[in-house]
């Protein structure tokens, strides 16, 4: 797709501006390829459906039969997606979540209990080290993309066949072996609150993505300002400008080990990648995981997005809200709260009727993107947001 006017314009803008510097008047400033302009639709004006787990894919025959006979709740780990580029091309997804787990030596994970009985055969790539991607080790294992490079890679070859995509955030999910588990022989627990840990997360990322195909904390914040109250002051960045890139969100509360860890040293998330999942009044706020969007939560969730921030909540619960009296409150709640990211086990029709249900989060006609319910301007139209030859090419 040619790209639009407005943004051959911003380009030249950013051409003849020194690289990595700023710009600013009243009405415009640029940083890292990233354009703010007074009358231009921002990044978080748009609203995106995401899929939960987007990794996951579930057990073999004979593991669904050890599951059930020996977990409560085991059905709600037996769903599959399917990779993380036809979930882009052909199920309008613009946002994924990984859960993530530490392995800096390699083969910690590669041996999983649960095979025991089928295999002693080390899963493929689980050998080397580096971050893995998983659901719970030892028991549900099985990804479109085991190890966390892989999985980037996946999105990055997609988003390099279609750079005029809306910016797609990640949500990264730190997790850690099962006390439970470990005791009954399998991994043990790698801690994720270490700093050498942490870096190394952070250069995996850049091994993949160059910095003009991410937003990270730094492209946000301005002068002396905190990030969060250049958020709340300055606003996210032109969406056109933001296009083909992606960014990290941290999945894990406020008060996480991991978050404290992440922001040792750097309150304002200097020189990191991800942004941390935080409070309003703390300096490196800029992104809130808000789940519920139901009852009272809603209003809550509208008036942190029109404050700035970006948000994340859900449209459904598996398999709680398909065998619910209201199986879309939620989900029509989700939509209606203005979150920028409503995520969701079930964004096809099909992947519920196993339950007897038919229902699926999605926006009218296929649409990738549509315009914040809350926040958009009139002018936005949710037709212009994304070239819809995109969607299910």
């Amino acid at each position: 797709m040619a790209p639009s006017f407005k943004r051959i314009v911003e380009q030249f803008l950013l051409f003849v501006l020194p690289a990595n510097s700023t710009a600013s008047s009243e009405d415009s400033y640029a940083q890292n390829g990233l354009t703010w302009s007074s009358s231009a639709l921002r990044m978080n004006q748009i609203q995106v459906i995401g899929t939960h787990n987007a990794y996951h894919r579930e057990a073999t025959l004979a593991e669904q039969a050890y599951m059930s006979s020996t977990m409560a709740g085991a059905q709600n780990l037996f769903y599959s997606h399917p990779s993380f580029d036809i979930q882009a091309s052909y199920q309008s997804v613009r946002n994924f979540e990984l859960d993530i787990y530490a392995d800096p030596e390699g083969g910690h994970y590669a041996k999983p209990l649960i095979r025991a009985n089928v295999s002693t055969e080390p899963l493929p790539e689980m050998s080397d080290p580096g971050i893995k991607v998983l659901h719970i080790a030892d028991v549900d294992y099985h990804t479109v993309c085991r190890t966390f490079k892989g999985c980037l890679k996946i999105v990055k070859k997609w988003s390099d066949a279609h750079p005029e995509h809306v910016p797609i955030p990640f949500m990264i999910e730190f997790k850690t072996a099962e006390a439970e588990v470990v005791a009954l022989g399998g991994a043990s627990i790698i801690p994720w609150n270490n700093a050498t840990l942490l870096k190394g997360l952070d250069e995996e990322i850049h091994s993949v993505f160059s910095d003009d195909q991410l937003i990270v904390p730094d492209d946000i914040r301005r002068g002396n300002l905190t990030l969060e109250k250049s958020v709340l002051q300055h606003g996210w960045p032109d969406l056109e400008s933001a296009r083909g890139r992606v960014l990290f969100l941290m999945d894990n509360g406020p008060d996480h080990p991991v978050r404290d860890a992440y922001i040792k040293d750097r309150p304002n998330l200097e020189d990191r990648v991800i942004f941390t999942n935080s409070e309003p009044g703390k300096s490196d706020c800029a992104f809130q995981k808000l789940n519920d969007p139901t009852g009272d939560n809603q209003a809550n969730i509208r008036k942190q997005v029109k404050a700035g921030y970006w948000v994340r909540t859900r449209a459904d619960e598996p398999i709680t809200t398909l065998l619910s009296d209201d199986v879309t409150g939620m989900r029509d709640a989700a939509f209606s709260s203005g979150a920028q990211i409503v995520s969701t086990d079930f964004q096809a029709y099909g992947m519920s009727s196993r339950w007897e249900v038919d229902y699926a989060v999605s926006f009218k006609g296929g649409l990738a993107a549509r315009c914040n319910p809350i926040i958009a301007p009139d002018s936005c139209s949710d037709n212009q947001l994304e070239n819809q030859d995109y969607i299910r090419e």
